[in-house]
Order: structure tokens, then C-alpha cells, then sequence
């Protein structure tokens, strides 16, 4: 079997940024016990990787390079934001300490809604300022991959994967209607 479309596809990867001195450094790790596994062709994965995994068998290693480009883009200074600190206030009207901090990734909602992930950068009397481009922007990737599995998607994987269950509250984390995720959410086939 091959990596093809609509093959789930488990693999070991090491991945690795050069620093300001030019030497890699490890940025993240799947390993045997804990593999990386996505369904190719379903835009699970930046089309560049899955560009590399096609037609490729269990066993073998790829190693390869992705430009900013062909991952996360170039860093864009716009993407830095200062926003008032008052945005990040829990429930009793207090600044959220416990999850925003320099350092920690919070999400964030655009003004059509969707999700983003912003990393708090600094944080002053009177605003936070998030960085809202990739970590890697910017970056080349080096990946070492080698194949552990592939095998046929299950059709209810890949309607799982097509159309992912979200009924607002629990962004998808509910695992089915009745477990908490509220009454709004209608019934699982909406």
C-alpha cells in the first residue's frame, strides 16, 4: 500500500528550526508509542508535508526541507497586536492570570467567528499584546519522517473528518450531543 489520498497514515517525525547561529534545533517529536497519523488528502497536514508522503510505503524515511512558504508563511510584523488588557478578564471581572501569560497560547475569535490562536508576547497595566502569526512563520522545516502504517480511511472517519461535529460551546469536544455541550446544538446529523 501506498500513501495516496484517503489513506490514514501513521509516521515517527522529528522536526527542526536552525537558530540565529544557524544550528537545528528539535521542535517537536512523534515517536513509535505516540505517531503522527492524519488522512491524507484531507487537509489534515500542510499540502507541502502531504506533497512529500505521496506514494511513499511503510518503512521508508523522507527527509526533507519546507520553505516558509510551502508551511506558515513569512512572519508578518502586523500580526503583532496590542489589545486592552480588559479583554482577558474572567467571570468576576479580574484579570486572568491563570491563562494569560507571557508565553501562553490563547485562542482568539475573528469578526467572522473563527478560532485562532494568538501567543501572549508581553503584558502591561493596560494591554496584552498577542502575536498572532504561526510560531514557525518564517521558519524552514526540516523534517526526518519514516512510515509506520497506512491503511484504508473507515467511511466514518473520513465523515468525521469532512464534517466536524461543532455545536458552539464545546468547539467539537463534546464527543456527541447528550454529554453537556448545552441544547443548542439540535441533533449530531446538523
Amino acid at each position: 500500500m501506498i500513501v495516496e489520498n484517503q489513506k490514514v497514515v501513521s509516521a515517527t517525525y522529528e522536526l527542526y528550526i536552525a537558530d540565529e547561529n544557524g544550528k537545528e534545533q528539535l521542535m517537536e517529536k512523534a515517536t513509535e508509542e505516540a505517531p503522527l497519523t492524519w488522512c491524507q488528502g484531507e487537509g489534515m497536514m500542510l499540502p507541502a508535508f502531504e506533497a512529500q508522503m505521496a506514494g511513499k510505503t511503510v518503512g521508508d524515511k523522507i527527509d526533507f526541507v519546507l520553505s516558509p512558504e510551502e508551511a506558515y508563511g513569512e512572519y508578518i510584523p502586523e500580526g503583532l497586536k496590542d489589545l486592552p488588557k480588559s479583554m482577558f478578564f474572567n467571570g468576576d471581572g479580574e484579570f486572568d492570570e491563570e491563562r494569560v501569560y507571557v508565553g501562553a497560547i490563547v485562542p482568539m475569535n475573528t469578526v467572522d467567528g473563527q478560532i485562532v490562536r494568538a501567543q501572549v508576547c508581553e503584558i502591561t497595566n493596560e494591554h496584552v499584546t498577542i502575536d498572532l502569526n504561526h510560531p514557525y512563520a518564517g521558519e524552514d522545516l526540516h523534517f526526518h519522517v519514516q512510515i509506520l502504517a497506512i491503511r484504508d480511511v473507515t467511511e466514518g472517519e473520513l465523515k468525521a473528518i469532512r464534517n466536524p461535529h461543532h455545536c458552539g460551546k464545546c468547539h467539537g469536544n463534546c464527543g456527541d450531543c447528550d454529554s453537556g455541550c448545552g441544547k443548542g446544538c439540535g441533533n449530531c446529523e446538523n
